[in-house]
């Protein structure tokens, strides 16, 4: 197995009903648009408010650079047939010499409930252990999260304990009429994902009524 640094390619993966694919500038508009949303506030540190410019330059730049570095890369995750945006998948803190990486995942508000967090996080791991030969995917879930929670035990994942107080999260400020937005520290879920672990999970997502997939580009 070898240990050296070869960095992520430029690639596309295709499941039944995704494709999940490099970001373009086209995407910029969806992509502000989701980050904007509630829940994603509430659950990941992305800036608030989400400009097309914090799109732009993410897409542009950072996402781009990331990949080139090898510290990780990141998919958009958008339906097949209609090519609209579902959200994004994210590879981070990647580890050439142990072969492990982080995953994460942020779903559009109109596009949850339909398994698509499953489905092309599954898809990712599937290439990340069979075609980069990689050892160990971890996610990490906020404690009160339990939509997150549920995709990674769809896809297999076990979790392996708690890092108490590692998170900061926000929660709606009631006393702000203008909406604002509070820090409040949580617990994390740490979860492992090995490539022993895929075995079944795509059936178990399909005997949920998802979509099962075996193919990548």
């Amino acid at each position: 197995m070898t240990t050296a640094f070869s960095g992520f390619p430029d690639i596309s993966i295709s499941t039944e009903r995704l494709v999940l694919r490099p970001f373009e500038e086209a995407d910029v508009p969806a992509y502000a648009e989701m980050m904007s949303d509630e829940h994603v506030t509430a659950w990941t540190d992305a800036p608030q408010p989400y400009t097309e410019a914090h799109a732009r330059a993410w897409i542009t730049e950072l996402a781009p650079a990331e990949r080139a570095e090898g510290r990780g890369i990141a998919f958009a995750v958008t339906e097949f047939l209609t090519q609209r945006l579902v959200g994004i998948v994210r590879l981070r803190n990647t580890d050439w010499r142990v072969r492990s990486s982080e995953l994460s995942y942020v779903v559009a508000p109109w596009a949850r409930g339909e398994g698509y967090a499953s489905e092309a996080a599954l898809a990712t791991a599937q290439w990340l252990f069979h075609d980069q030969q990689f050892e160990r995917l971890e996610l990490r879930t906020a404690a009160d999260n339990t939509a997150s929670q549920q995709v990674a035990q769809k896809i297999g994942c076990i979790s392996e304990g708690v890092l108490r107080g590692a998170w900061i999260a926000r929660v709606k400020d009631g006393g702000d009429p203008l909406g604002g937005w509070l820090d409040t520290r949580t617990d994390l879920i740490v979860w492992s994902l090995l490539p022993e672990d895929l075995e079944g999970a795509g059936d178990q997502l399909a005997e949920s009524g998802f979509t099962a997939f075996s193919d990548w580009n």
